[in-house]
């Protein structure tokens, strides 16, 4: 169990969260299913999301476990139709599916300080800054084409993309997430004008920076002690500190509530303790 910010109902709402495999979108799945929701845990790694779906049903809650790889339609359709046939159609679709990766970055942060045998931005790889691009806007994409099929049918849904605090200024060495989140807060808006005339409601939340598993050797040292990175990120966080994976449901529960954020369609909303309004003065 976790501690849900806000009480909302979602009871009779069937929920798929793309991603559930992971910290940030495991959390959405178990508080969409703790809220009263038949949700719908999909990832590429199979065994993460029947361990969620297995620990909520031990629970009380209603959730399935689902392998799925966001990039192939066809696995895609799959899923979506062992949905229909488990839980019902979609009426929330969460797109959490996402992520970097090393042949897409930099070691250095500015070009005068590459280093000889290091990786600089003329030493990326193609295919690696494609499957950055593919996995989270394709990523994203595809699924709504699969599950937004129900909302129309119904009239109704919500769309729930995660963008990032790199779509509103790039950080350095990471060029092809930042620009490939910055496709997502795009494709947000171009999707909420896109369903406007069929009752879909399309928004997005952007994460701060978080401590996670992937990351940690970037913002702490061996010693425990943050590095010049993790400094230079909490210098720039007005409140000096990481947002933690459980302040982001909040939000999530919020705009994908029918009668709380009826009105709110196209909105990317920050949730990065104050970095994206501060200038650094």
């Amino acid at each position: 169990m976790i501690q849900l910010p806000i009480n909302i109902d979602y009871s009779g709402k069937v929920v798929v969260v793309t991603g559930a495999g992971g910290l940030i979108c495991g959390a959405m799945a178990r508080a969409f299913a703790q809220s009263g929701a038949r949700v719908a845990a999909l990832d590429l790694n199979e065994e993460a999301v029947k361990k969620l779906a297995d620990e909520l049903k031990a629970e009380g809650f209603v959730c399935e476990g689902y392998k799925a790889n966001v990039l192939d339609p066809e696995s895609l359709n799959e899923v979506h139709e062992a949905v229909l046939r488990d839980l019902g159609e979609c009426d929330i679709l969460v797109n959490g599916a996402g992520g970097n990766n090393p042949r897409a970055t930099t070691d250095n942060e500015y070009q005068h300080e590459a280093k000889e045998g290091g990786k600089s931005f003329f030493d990326l790889q193609p295919d690696g800054v494609d499957f950055v691009f593919k996995l989270n806007f394709q990523g994203t994409l595809l699924p709504t084409q699969t599950f937004a099929k129900d909302m129309v049918a119904k009239k109704a849904g919500c769309i729930l993309n995660i963008s990032s605090m790199n779509a509103y200024t790039p950080l350095t060495k990471i060029p092809a997430y930042s620009a490939a989140k910055a496709a997502i807060s795009n494709f947000t808006q171009w999707l909420a004008t896109h369903f406007a005339g069929t009752g879909i409601r399309c928004n997005a939340i952007a994460p701060g920076f978080l401590v996670s598993a992937q990351n940690y050797k970037l913002l702490f040292n061996e010693d425990g002690t943050p590095t010049a990175r993790s400094a230079k990120i909490l210098n720039g966080t007005p409140t000096g500190r990481y947002v933690d994976a459980s302040e982001l449901l909040g939000g999530t529960l919020f705009l994908c509530d029918d009668r709380s954020a009826s009105a709110i369609t196209g909105v990317v909303l920050p949730i990065d303790c104050g970095f994206a309004s501060y200038s650094g003065v």
